[in-house]
């Protein structure tokens, strides 16, 4: 008896495990979506308007989505120099839409997680006035 629910509960535990498991495509999605944000990829970010079929406006760069985006609000930011940026803030509204397409193809791995740590954002920079 004691064989049995000892069995059953191995069975039990190994088909959890088996469930947790990400697939090839999320892992290389998470790693892409990694490097696009150290602005390690080349983006062309479109606005397109579905009402006039009209190109608003065109970013193309190392560019990233910022985390402040809303429904209504996007933001970009470009990394144009070693220390350079620039922030793009853009409306959207029901007829205006937005894609963002990869311009460059990138290694990613499927087999691990990209995890980056930067010791800078841990320590703030401090403007003394």
């Amino acid at each position: 008896m004691k064989k049995r629910l000892l069995l059953a509960a191995a069975a039990i535990a190994i088909m959890n495990l088996a469930g947790c498991g990400q697939t090839d495509s999320r892992v290389a999605a998470a790693n892409l979506s990694t490097a696009a944000d150290n602005f390690e990829l080349n983006r062309r970010i479109v606005f397109y308007n579905g009402i006039t079929a009209d190109y608003i406006l065109s970013i193309e760069g190392l560019c990233s989505k910022d985390d402040t985006s809303t429904e209504r609000k996007l933001s970009i930011t470009c990394k144009v120099g070693p220390n350079s940026f620039k922030r793009h803030l853009l409306g959207l509204s029901d007829n205006v839409t937005y894609f963002v397409e990869q311009l460059d193809a990138a290694p990613a791995n499927v087999y691990r997680y990209r995890v980056v740590f930067k010791p800078s954002t841990i320590l703030p920079e401090v403007d003394i006035r």
